[in-house]
């Protein structure tokens, strides 16, 4: 298909649609600590990071701790009220292409995301995509994005070279990770940091669709 042979994709933002059940889960977290809820603009400029990173941005003067344990009761009290699919719903072409990709003999599929392995799979259980991916990283095992550490594992987890590699994502955070990693960056302009940001952090384009990918990948890859 083209000199890229392990493709990895950021999930909030990327993959799934989950801004609503995100801002909502912050703002009850802070109103259960008695703290004023953060501007949605100022929670979604956050969300790539990992909680650890996020909480002392939006909050430096309170416990960080407690309000990520606050954010955690509040995200998986709100997967129970509502309606799972509608809080963490797959863009539109996501589940096409990445089944697309799967199916190439000679690329391989992973995952880089500050969600939590529980939270993780819970959108691998809810939209039965998780046999597609060969290595998935999450914030339980590395530092916070930008930081390369979950690409250097997913490359040593696939024995891809760095150059063969095509980090998907929707923040400046996504780009930087990749460029830390020498990976090539790709940006989203449906998800949480504009097409401007993304491009001024490294991307080498940035899709205004799912259906893009499959070209931009053989095109990015005839070019390295």
């Amino acid at each position: 298909m083209s000199d890229f042979k392990l493709v990895v994709f950021d999930v909030d933002g990327t993959l799934i649609d989950s801004q609503r059940h995100i801002i909502v889960a912050m703002q009850n977290a802070f109103d259960e600590c008695g703290i004023a809820p953060p501007d949605p603009g100022d929670i979604r400029a956050q969300i790539g990071l990992s909680l650890d990173e996020i909480m002392p941005r939006l909050a430096p003067e309170h416990d960080a701790d407690r309000l990520v344990d606050a954010y955690k009761r509040a995200f998986v009290a709100l997967r129970h009220a509502g309606d799972h699919r509608e809080l963490s719903a797959l863009f539109p072409g996501a589940r096409e292409v990445l089944h697309d990709l799967a199916a190439c003999d000679d690329v391989m599929l992973g995952v880089a995301t500050g969600k939590s392995m529980r939270g993780l799979d819970h959108v691998f259980e809810l939209h039965d995509i998780g046999s597609l991916f060969h290595t998935v990283q999450v914030s339980d095992h590395h530092p916070s994005k930008p930081h390369p550490s979950m690409l250097f594992a997913a490359l040593s987890e696939t024995g891809i070279d760095p150059e063969c590699c095509l980090m998907i994502g929707d923040t400046s955070f996504d780009m930087q990770m990749a460029a830390n990693a020498r990976v090539a960056p790709v940006g989203v302009d449906w998800g949480y940091h504009p097409a401007a940001q993304l491009l001024a952090h490294g991307a080498r384009s940035v899709l205004t669709e799912f259906s893009a990918l499959l070209p931009l990948v053989e095109t990015l890859g005839a070019e390295t």
